[in-house]
């Protein structure tokens, strides 16, 4: 997991990896039930005291974002993907998947429209 923390910034370090690892869910790099690293592990390579590391995983499960389930660890919890970033996901996914088929943008738009019209939604 890719989280940088800046020595010289006004922002405490806590809150930085708090709002790193925020951004990461919402963005989907961390996905519904990505285990994250253990607070130690994380703490040494950040070149962080554990504490520190604790208190912003603490704030993020406070927040909804994770779920501790002790010795299983920290994972992302499932309330913290919302339906409009799981529908962003898919549809993501979908286009990627079309484009790597070698379709185009007219015959990906005319799937989703055919695929509305099949579940009553256009």
């Amino acid at each position: 997991m890719k989280i940088t923390i800046d020595a010289n910034s006004v922002t405490p370090p806590f809150e930085q990896l708090k709002e790193q690892i925020i951004a990461k869910i919402e963005r989907g790099d961390l996905a519904v039930d990505t285990k994250l690293p253990a607070i130690r592990a994380l703490a040494t390579e950040l070149n962080l005291a554990a504490n520190t590391v604790a208190r912003s995983y603490k704030e993020l499960e406070a927040q909804g974002y994770v779920i501790t389930q002790g010795r299983f660890g920290t994972r992302v919890n499932t309330r913290a993907v919302s339906v409009e970033r799981a529908l962003a996901q898919e549809a993501r996914a979908f286009v990627l998947q079309a484009k790597e088929l070698g379709v185009g943008a007219q015959e990906i738009q005319t799937a989703l429209e055919v695929a509305l019209a099949d579940a009553g939604l256009s």
